[in-house]
């Protein structure tokens, strides 16, 4: 079992606002959004306004711990209106409060802001900006059914460096249709000279329910093979870190000092708030999934928000802390599990120290990087059967 000091019980100071509405879906996107179509300034008395409201009613049945990280995410956040977003800050601040040197961070896309709505973010407390670039070939954009173009990417980031020393991070994404080991290094290329504080690199994956669902399956044409896939993510690591960047997250790498801090609250296993359709949280050892439409959210709101859920058990709390922290490169303090499932890991991860994949440094059992963080599946599958077989362990 986990032992009882590192056990999370603390009340979250984290929270994450889920702003559902895109102009339209990408073909590789899963989440739980309303299209809104391509208007420029959507009616925020109809329908965003109505969800903002329920936000703010929602937030209003909490109360805890001042935040130390708040994230926005979506869906496009930047299309809410700097009165709606001073809105729901105001309603975290009134109901849970809002550290002074709290990160509050706002995932925006191009073609959705202007110069006097970053600088208004600002105002309002807004101190971290991830924008959705994706690729810089303006073919991929248009593949994977992007709502911008090339020509959005750039209007974007110079808008985003007018406002000087400003935190912000770049998404990109490796595996993409007809995607090639030249096209991710020109993407890579072009982000380190727009040199963001902060870079994710995520490898697509392909969801059934996605337009790309529906047409590819992995590991066939048109997508990269596994082959390039895994030299696409070396690719990343080799440029990115030899461009000063810290590999500090399978898929994240920041410059010194500008990690983020909200993401970490969830691969450290912490608790945290969550609000708005389809948002997970995580309090009192409980993960709770709110519905994942607008109108069975309402109706949630309606019915008292219940959660008619089981608290994690300790293999279910064993299993998570591993599969979240090994995802880190500083990797998981053993002393977090109790002597028994210590030895459990340590036997299980034995045959990958030989290859190379898993290290054991100063009580952190950790992936190497980049070759363990690539096969870092195979390693969990392992783990995960080891434990869940072993009788009388919990």
């Amino acid at each position: 079992m986990i032992t009882e000091t590192c056990l999370e019980l603390d009340i979250p100071q984290a929270a994450y606002i889920h702003i559902p509405f895109c102009r339209r879906r990408c073909y590789y996107c899963d989440f739980p959004i309303s299209v809104l179509g391509t208007q420029t300034n959507p009616d925020e008395s109809g329908m965003i306004g109505e969800y903002v409201q329920a936000i703010g009613r929602e937030i209003s049945y909490s109360s805890g711990k001042p935040l130390t990280t708040v994230f926005f995410g979506g869906g496009t956040p930047s299309l809410l209106s700097l009165h709606a977003l001073e809105y729901i800050l105001t309603k975290l601040n009134q109901s849970l409060g809002i550290a002074t040197d709290a990160e509050i961070s706002l995932e925006i896309d191009p073609g959705t802001f202007d110069l006097a709505k970053l600088k208004g973010y600002q105002a309002l407390g807004v101190n971290r900006l991830s924008l959705g670039v994706q690729g810089f070939q303006a073919s991929l954009l248009e593949a994977c059914g992007r709502s911008h173009n090339l020509e959005d990417v750039w209007k974007a980031i110079a808008l985003l460096q007018e406002l000087g020393d400003f935190n912000f991070s770049l998404d990109l994404i490796s595996g993409l249709p007809n995607q090639t080991l030249a096209d991710w290094r020109d993407s890579l290329t072009q982000a380190i000279q727009v040199n963001p504080r902060h870079l994710s690199c995520y490898d697509l994956v392909i969801e059934p329910t996605t337009v790309f669902g529906k047409r590819y399956q992995p590991g066939t044409k048109p997508l990269p093979t596994d082959t390039t896939a895994a030299d696409m993510y070396r690719l990343a690591q080799e440029m990115l870190t030899g461009a000063g960047y810290q590999h500090y997250e399978i898929s994240n790498y920041a410059q010194p000092g500008y990690q983020c801090r909200h993401n970490r609250v969830y691969w450290e296993n912490r608790p945290y708030y969550a609000f708005g359709m389809g948002a997970a949280s995580y309090v009192g050892g409980i993960r709770f999934t709110r519905p994942r439409t607008r109108r069975e959210y309402y109706q949630w709101l309606e019915s008292d928000c219940p959660i008619n859920v089981e608290k994690l058990s300790q293999l279910d709390l064993v299993l998570e802390t591993l599969m979240l922290g090994l995802r880190l490169t500083q990797g998981v303090q053993l002393s977090t599990f109790s002597e028994k499932v210590n030895q459990i890991i340590l036997e299980t991860v034995y045959p990958y120290i030989d290859k190379g994949w898993v290290n054991v440094v100063e009580g952190r059992l950790k992936l190497s990087d980049p070759e363990g963080l690539l096969f870092s599946n195979t390693v969990l599958t392992s783990l995960f059967e080891q434990l869940q077989n072993v009788v009388g362990v919990y």
